[in-house]
């Protein structure tokens, strides 16, 4: 190896990890704080908020007697209420002689309703981050309008689009377009078309121009990880062949490549001025349906569309509140999903990412821009929430599992058993993440 490539996968390794790290001290911090506050409403008091694990590199004890603290070891955190044992909050002995006021303050003192809330507030603080980013990202970027005026144009390698932002398209290829979405039906319809005639109001004229096809072959965005981030692809190549085959429009694509069936493909590309020859080969990827399954199928990891896009316009507080929920809640349930199809083996367990793979997401995600980081970053807040909510002792879920228990029984599992749980379900922990490191290096590249 060259020494630049050596100085090359060593910066990206470098990049990676601090992405990575960036996205874990944020959700960490998010969900302690989740168990620390809720935990304090509740009367509980907190020992220890800590962000990392091993010897502090610094602290503080603020007023209420919590030791605020940044540890060595940066990949995680842990919040440990007075009564805890240790990070993972197994019960500890409490000191003898507490008053009734004191261990009331302690977890196990603690009705099992303040206990509860307190579990369960860490991983609601992840859930709620994720709708809130959506949120924000709503706002920020607007929503599609549904008239079919053009608010964006895509710049075609090569050639001048006659279309301008403003324009209104009144039909395409004759085809009258009163909408949007009448527009993209229709654009659909022309992949055999390398020029198309598009009548549009402009100015207060009505003008009859031809212009390219709606739906170019032209890369709109790569997937992190992809095929295509691995060949070379950027946003703004447009395809000219595939395997030989001309290539007028984008939907001309996902056939050729579902056809391949993971074979390598010969692609020419137009970038600017310049044509490139490229070798990529197809990965099989599980995609969520609309019936809640996955579908498996081939895919090289671009998207293209429409040569121009919809004009767009700020929704109200609660229409953008609206749909971040509905987005987070369909995230949910794919994850969710995926989960019980990677047990029953109806998916590929590659869908399970380890620390290299979520770094390189998390690094990849940087590089993308700001709305790519944030959208990562609330999947990832998302994925932690819900995994900690997995009936596994150690996690969350399982702590709420034991105060199910407690709540129909009457009185909590003995230390003993606790005891046996909690280190099994360390060892599926343990199990699960060297596995999800396996396909990282080995099974799954």
């Amino acid at each position: 190896m060259e020494l630049t490539s050596l100085f090359s996968a060593f910066g990206g390794g470098v990049q990676a990890f601090a992405a990575l790290l960036v996205v874990i001290v944020i959700i960490v911090t998010i969900h302690e704080y989740g168990h620390y506050i809720v935990g304090r409403w509740c009367g509980i008091h907190a020992e220890v908020f800590s962000i990392g694990f091993g010897r502090p590199i610094w602290s503080r004890v603020d007023r209420r007697g919590t030791r605020w603290q940044i540890a060595l070891i940066p990949l995680g955190g842990y919040v440990r209420f007075m009564g805890d044992a240790d990070a993972s909050s197994r019960p500890g002995k409490l000191p003898s002689g507490l008053t009734a006021d004191e261990r009331r303050h302690t977890m196990q003192g603690a009705p099992l309703w303040a206990r509860s809330l307190t579990v369960l507030a860490g991983p609601a603080f992840n859930i709620f981050l994720t709708v809130a980013l959506f949120f924000g990202l709503i706002m920020w970027s607007g929503v599609s309008d549904d008239s079919s005026v053009i608010g964006s144009i895509e710049e075609m390698p090569g050639e001048q689009v006659p279309l301008q932002i403003g324009d209104r398209i009144i039909s395409l290829d004759g085809v009258l377009t009163p909408d949007f979405k009448a527009l993209v039906t229709q654009a659909k319809t022309l992949t055999d078309r390398a020029s198309v005639t598009y009548v549009i109001e402009r100015g207060g004229e009505t003008l009859t121009i031809d212009g390219p096809n709606p739906v170019p072959p032209l890369v709109q965005s790569v997937t992190l990880n992809s095929a295509a981030e691995d060949a070379g692809l950027q946003i703004g190549d447009l395809f000219v062949a595939v395997d030989g085959q001309s290539i007028i429009a984008f939907d001309q694509m996902p056939p050729l490549v579902e056809a391949s069936q993971g074979a390598p493909m010969a692609l020419v590309i137009q970038r600017g001025d310049e044509t490139i020859n490229l070798t990529l080969t197809p990965r099989r990827a599980d995609l969520p349906n609309a019936e809640g399954g996955f579908d498996t199928r081939w895919l090289i990891g671009v998207t293209g569309g429409q040569l121009f896009g919809p004009t767009t316009r700020t929704p109200g507080l609660f229409e953008a509140a609206s749909l971040s929920v509905e987005r987070s809640w369909f995230m949910a349930k794919t994850n969710l999903n995926g989960i019980a199809q990677i047990i029953l083996g109806t998916i590929s367990s590659c869908n399970l990412s380890g620390p290299i793979g979520m770094a390189k997401v998390a690094a990849a995600a940087v590089q993308s821009g700001f709305e790519t980081f944030v959208g990562t970053l609330a999947l990832m807040s998302l994925t932690i929430g819900l995994a900690n909510l997995l009936p596994i002792p150690v996690l969350d879920g399982g702590h709420l599992v034991f105060h199910l228990y407690e709540a129909i029984t009457g009185r909590p599992p003995t230390d003993r058993v606790l005891q046996v749980l909690m280190t099994f379900g360390l060892t599926i922990l343990i199990g699960l993440m060297l596995f999800a490191f396996s396909n990282d290096l080995f099974l799954c590249n």
